[in-house]
């Protein structure tokens, strides 16, 4: 009995943290280049089950088959398909069209990545994230650099190239984007990035819109709803025998 209770409990908590990953990915629906996330979960392996009442004297080891005591999270599984163009007005604003990430210098001296392409300027005039870190360039000896966005003649063209500046884009893709990192703020960290020299196109006044599909998540939750129902029905099944078996041994 102990044993199913702590099935259960342990359900509860991957539903719990189920319901928690549906929200997020519904309350970033409007975020700029979100990307979902989902739980992975797989069965927990099963456990030989005996008791001790074979024999003719019910003091032998008797196998009862095996059980199984749940599920367990293996991991956060990050889609990163491509999400929908929006345009907008602001001059500062780029989406990316490709398998890359905006390279971001943290002011924490962290290099992050992003396909978050809602920038602004700051005071000095260069382009930064709305949370002030700084959109990374490249010059033409391939030195990193920060992109100077002050005024109205800031214009960006397809291939990524800062029109009279000298400067492009840095666009960082990765082979396997799943070892990314999410840190929040639509930002990733990660190793082994290469800086794209072609194959992507850029779009400025543009955003990349969340890759939340919401027929999806409508459906992911009504299945969370529907386990967290049947978990409770066997929480108050597993509840009441107890109660009976409690009641019982009292009277004996």
């Amino acid at each position: 009995m102990i044993r199913s209770i702590d099935t259960l409990s342990r359900n509860f908590d991957i539903l719990q943290k189920k319901q928690e990953n549906i929200s997020a990915n519904v309350a970033n629906i409007n975020t700029a280049g979100y990307k979902s996330q989902e739980l992975i979960q797989s069965t927990l392996a099963s456990k030989p089950m005996v008791n001790h009442l074979g024999g003719p004297l019910l003091n032998q080891q008797n196998d009862i088959g095996s059980f199984t005591f749940g599920n367990q999270i293996d991991e956060v599984y990050t889609n990163f398909e491509q999400g929908g163009l929006k345009g907008t007005a602001s001059i500062t604003d780029i989406a990316l069209q490709s398998d890359g990430f905006f390279t971001i210098a943290g002011d924490d001296g962290q290099t992050y990545y992003t396909r978050n392409g809602n920038f602004t300027a700051n005071a000095d005039g260069e382009l930064v994230t709305q949370e002030g870190h700084h959109v990374m360039g490249i010059d033409a000896g391939g030195q990193p650099t920060f992109i100077p966005a002050g005024g109205m003649d800031f214009s960006v063209d397809s291939t990524g190239n800062i029109n009279g500046t000298g400067l492009r884009l840095l666009v960082t893709e990765f082979n396997d984007p799943s070892t990314l990192t999410s840190v929040g703020d639509t930002l990733y960290t990660g190793q082994g990035g290469t800086a794209m020299n072609g194959g992507v196109t850029i779009y400025q006044s543009m955003v990349e819109t969340s890759n939340v599909k919401t027929a999806d998540e409508i459906t992911n939750l009504m299945m969370v709803s529907r386990e967290f129902g049947a978990n409770q029905k066997m929480l108050n099944a597993a509840d009441e025998t107890l109660k009976k078996s409690v009641n019982e041994i009292g009277r004996v």
